[in-house]
C-alpha cells in the first residue's frame, strides 16, 4: 500500500504494502529505505490487528525462544541480564493502589512502575522459556492492578505517568493476552477508563499550555499509550489517532517537530530536546523507537517515514553521545500559557553519554532489517550491550522509562 507524495521523488512504503508481494518486498529492500508522503491523511488502522503486536510480535518472541534455548549470543547474554533482574522473579508480590500520584503531595508512582516492569519481565520469561511460575506471576500482577486502580493524578506530571506507564502496562498485557488466568477484558477497561482519558486530554490541549511548551517526550509517551491501548483493545480509532499525530500533529511529538532540522549532506537530523540535555534526548530515542516498533508490528513503517527522518535524528544523538561533534541550528519555541519565546543556541552537554536501553531496537531495525548503514547507532548499541531493563539503570523513574532488553528481543 503506497501513496504518491507531493514530491514525486519520495514514495512512502508501508510494511503491509511490502508484504503483499515478494516482488514488492525485494524492491523495497533494494531501495533500503521508506520515503515520505507528506499528505494530511494517515494510513488507516489494520482491518484486523496482529497479536501479539506491540513491542514484540510473534517473530521476535520465537527468535528469542529458539536462540536462548540454543545458547546463542547475544541472545543468551540478554537472557542472563533478564533472569538476573529481581523484577523478573516469579515470587514478586504486587502492591496495587487505587490511586497513583505523580507530581505534588503524596507521590507513590514508584510502586506502579516497579510492578509494571515486574509484570513485563515475568511475561518475557514465560514467553521465552515457558516457565509456568513466571506466567502466573505476570498474571497475578496485572490482575491485581486491574481490580484496584481507579485514578492516576498529581500535578502536570500525571500526564507523564499516564503515558509512560500506560504504554508499558499495555505491552505487558499484550504478552499475556492468551494466558487463561489473565482477565483481559477487565484490564482493557482499566486502560480505557484510567489511562486513555488523560492521554487524550493531554494530546488535545497540552494542559492548557502553549502547544510547544511541552518537550517531545511528553507527546511521545502519550502517543505511545494511545497506540498501545488501540492495539490492546482492537480499537482502530485510537490507533489512527496516534499515527495521525505522529505524521501531522501540532505538538512536539509529531515527527517534523520532534526532528526540526535535517542535515541531508551528513545523514543527520537535530532532535528537539538536544539543546535541553542528553538524558531526555536519549529518552526520546527510546520513546520514538517504541512507537515505530509497535506500528511496525501492525504493518506500518514509521521508522522510515519522511525519508528516514527518525533514523537521521538517532544517528545525530548517537554521534554526539559518543563524544563527537554535530551541527546545531538555533531552536526557538513558545513556552508557558502565553507562548513566551525561548531559544537554544547550542547543543547541551548535560548528561552526555547517559546509558539507556534504547539502542539495540534501532540498530537491529535499521542495520539488519533494512540493511542500512547507521554507524553511530551501531557503535552506541555495541557500547551498552547487552541491554537490561527496569531495575538495571538505577532506582529512580528515569531508569524505568524504557522496558528494555533490546539485545534479547531484537538481535538478528
Amino acid at each position: 500500500m503506497s501513496r504518491t507524495s507531493p514530491h514525486p521523488q519520495h514514495v512512502e512504503v508501508s510494511r503491509r504494502g511490502l508484504l503483499k508481494t515478494a516482488a514488492g518486498l525485494t524492491a523495497a529492500l533494494a531501495v533500503g529505505a521508506s520515503a515520505t508522503a507528506l499528505t494530511g491523511t494517515a494510513e488507516a488502522a489494520p482491518a484486523t490487528f496482529t497479536h501479539p503486536g506491540m513491542l514484540h510480535a510473534y517473530g521476535e518472541l520465537n527468535r528469542a525462544k529458539v536462540r536462548v534455548a540454543a545458547g546463542n549470543d547475544p541472545w543468551l547474554s540478554g537472557w542472563n541480564r533478564l533472569t538476573a533482574n529481581s523484577h523478573s522473579a516469579s515470587t514478586w508480590s504486587p502492591r496495587p493502589q487505587a490511586t497513583i500520584i505523580r507530581g505534588g503531595t503524596g507521590e507513590n508512582y514508584g510502586i506502579l512502575y516497579n510492578d509494571i516492569h515486574a509484570a513485563y519481565q515475568n511475561a518475557l520469561r514465560w514467553k521465552i522459556a515457558g516457565t509456568t511460575a513466571n506466567g502466573d506471576a505476570a498474571v497475578r500482577i496485572l490482575n491485581a492492578w486491574s481490580s484496584t486502580l481507579t485514578t492516576v493524578t498529581g500535578n502536570a506530571d500525571r500526564f507523564l505517568a499516564a503515558g509512560i506507564y500506560g504504554y508499558q502496562f499495555a505491552n505487558a498485557a499484550e504478552l499475556m493476552r492468551d494466558h487463561s488466568g489473565f482477565d483481559l477484558n477487565r484490564f482493557r477497561t482499566m486502560m480505557l477508563n484510567v489511562f486513555y482519558p488523560l492521554n487524550n486530554q493531554f494530546l488535545n490541549n497540552h494542559n492548557d499550555a502553549c502547544i510547544t511548551n511541552y518537550w517531545a517526550n511528553w507527546d511521545l509517551c502519550t502517543m505511545n499509550s494511545i497506540l498501545a491501548i488501540g492495539i490492546l483493545c482492537d480499537d482502530g480509532a485510537k490507533y489512527d489517532q496516534a499515527v495521525n499525530y505522529f505524521k501531522n500533529g501540532a505538538g512536539n511529538g509529531a515527527i517534523r517537530n520532534a526532528v526540526p532540522f535535517v542535515y541531508e549532506d551528513q545523514g543527520l537530523a537535530q532532535w528537539q530536546e538536544s539543546g535541553r540535555d542528553q538524558g531526555h534526548t536519549v529518552m526520546g530515542m527510546g520513546m520514538m523507537g517504541a512507537f515505530c516498533e509497535m506500528a511496525w508490528s501492525q504493518g506500518e513503517d514509521l521508522y522510515g517515514y519522511d525519508n528516514n527522518r527518525f533514523m537521521k535524528a538517532a544517528q545525530y544523538v548517537a554521534k554526539y553521545n559518543l563524544g563527537e561533534d554535530v551541527p546545531f541550528t538555533t531552536y526557538r519555541w513558545g513556552s508557558g500559557q502565553n507562548c513566551a519565546q525561548q531559544t537554544h543556541t547550542v547543543i547541551s552537554s548535560a548528561s552526555r553519554g547517559q546509558v539507556r536501553p534504547v539502542w539495540d531496537i534501532l540498530h537491529y531495525h535499521y542495520a539488519r532489517r533494512r540493511g542500512l548503514s547507521v554507524p553511530y547507532i551501531t557503535r552506541m548499541a555495541e557500547s551498552v550491550r547487552p541491554e537490561g531493563g527496569g531495575g538495571d539503570y538505577g532506582p529512580n523513574s528515569g531508569g524505568f522509562d524504557q522496558l528494555g532488553f533490546g539485545t534479547l528481543m531484537y538481535a538478528k
